[in-house]
Formats: structure tokens, sequence, C-alpha cells
């Protein structure tokens, strides 16, 4: 079993490593009203960040269905970990770990990404209190709760078509 140095010394300490599932932290099921978040809200609340996303998309190639998408998601471990000190992360913050690549010879309409993109101000708001309510992490975290004004109340990421990348 692989151990990072930090969580090995405090075992050899005879500690239970601060970030341990064991030292209270198991996530456990989250409240119902809290299931249809989407993972770029998490990524929004989320404290720690380690990966980048890239997304590639493509158009059916069932001419009955031309308006369904294909694709996958790809997580890739970054050299720097993000840490943040203030919730939410703004959207310049979370597209700089995003990219989306739309493969296909018709132009790609951006607002189709609502179901993969999406993010509603009201659940990012419930989700950051209810984790600083309910999770020691984030019981000394800064909720800066004017920086939800860069979200929408429901619609895709702001930035994020900046971010798609067209290609025949």
């Amino acid at each position: 079993m692989l151990i990072c140095t930090k969580c090995q010394s405090s075992l050899r300490n005879g500690h239970i490593p601060r970030l341990a599932l064991a030292n209270n932290l198991y996530r456990g099921q989250l409240p119902t009203e809290f299931a249809d978040l989407t993972w770029v809200e998490e990524m929004t609340c989320a404290i720690y960040r380690t990966t980048a996303h890239v997304t590639r998309l493509f158009h059916s190639s069932d001419l009955s269905t031309p308006q369904v998408l294909y694709g996958n998601t790809c997580a890739h471990n970054m050299n720097i970990i993000s840490t943040a000190s203030v919730l939410p992360r703004t959207p310049s913050d979370i597209n700089d770990a995003l990219s989306v690549i739309f493969i296909g010879n018709q132009k790609f309409d951006v607002h189709r990404l609502q179901a993969m993109f999406r993010v509603r101000k009201r659940k990012i708001c419930e989700f950051l209190l209810f984790l600083k309510h309910h999770n020691k992490i984030y019981q000394n975290i800064n909720i800066n709760l004017s920086l939800l004004a860069y979200f929408p109340d429901d619609d895709i990421l702001p930035g994020l078509a900046e971010r798609v990348i067209e290609h025949e």
C-alpha cells in the first residue's frame, strides 16, 4: 500500500493522519437536497484542487440523433495543488482547470453544455453553508458570499465558452 510521507509519519508516531477518513472526515451520505450537485458546483466549493479536466465531445454519427453529444472527461494530476482560503472559487479559477474540445464539422452551441457544466448560485451557497457547519475542515474557511455574484442563477459556468476548442 502506498502512503504519503506525512501520513506515514503520523502513523509511526501513533496518530491518525489529519486528513484520514478515520479522522471523522468521511463525507458519507449528503442530504437529499445535494444529490443533484454537479461536479462543477462541487469544484466551486472545494478547498483542495489537484486535477485539471479535459472534456472531449463529438456529435452523434447517427443521422436520426444529430443533436446528441458523446464524449468523455479525463482528470489529469497537476504539479501544483490549489488550496483555497476563501470560497466559493471564482468562475475564472474553475475555468483555469477546464478545457473542452469539440470535434465536429458543425458550429458548436456552447449552451448544449449546460447538463455537464451547470452551475446554480443557490446550490453553491447552500452547499458551502452546509459544509461550513458540518465539516470541520471548512470551519475556518472564509466564505465570501459576494463572490456568488459571478455565478448565474442557473446556467453554464461563466467563461466556459472561451474554453471551448473546436476541431474538425
